[in-house]
């Protein structure tokens, strides 16, 4: 995919970058084969490409990254990717869209081992989603309690006013009491293929 995806979005005059499962799998949490890419982009929408063995998704993204997109270097040049902690909360936020929570859980607890503090500390200066941060909170803390990552998201939330939110979002339920730091309702049975 790298081979031409900068330049159809070059082409396309858009900000792009690589991202969630096919991100994942450049830091080495590619578990699960994955048989799409996924490209995040801004403004208008983008239809799936479906042709042979390409299967591209592309998602759109309101809120643009400030930082947290990285450049590679592939087999035909650059092209852009998501960070591991901009990866992180795009499996989040993108959860019901690719697949559900426990489908990305085991690429999560792989992808931990690439999340660095600088990383985290960039995407906190602009990542605006709340429930998404106290949802990745609530899973590092999971994979690696007093994680350092988990407790600077915690600390970054604690200077705002959160609200209980549900791990695994429905549309027709709302979150209930909560016994955790992260006010995260655990409504799923999390199962990691780990």
């Amino acid at each position: 995919m790298e081979l031409y995806v900068n330049n159809l979005f070059e082409y396309l005059d858009r900000n792009h970058y690589v991202g969630l499962y096919s991100a994942a799998k450049f830091y080495g949490a590619g578990h699960q084969q994955i048989q799409k890419e996924y490209v995040l982009h801004d403004k208008a929408p983008l239809l799936t490409i479906s042709k042979n063995a390409i299967h591209i998704d592309f998602f759109t993204v309101s809120n643009w990254p400030k930082k947290n997109v990285v450049s590679r270097k592939g087999d035909a040049g650059m092209f852009k990717i998501s960070s591991p902690c901009l990866t992180a909360v795009d499996l989040i936020y993108h959860q019901t869209k690719i697949g559900g929570l426990n489908r990305m859980l085991s690429v999560l607890e792989e992808l931990t081992e690439e999340m660095k503090l600088a990383d985290a500390k960039d995407l906190l200066s602009w990542y605006s989603q709340k429930s998404v941060l106290q949802r990745l909170g609530f899973l590092l803390d999971e994979i690696n309690p007093g994680s350092e990552i988990a407790n600077l998201i915690y600390e970054h939330l604690k200077l705002k006013k959160f609200y209980p939110v549900l791990l695994s979002p429905r549309s027709s339920e709302k979150a209930g009491a909560v016994e955790n730091r992260w006010k995260v309702d655990v409504n799923i049975k999390m199962e990691s293929d780990l």
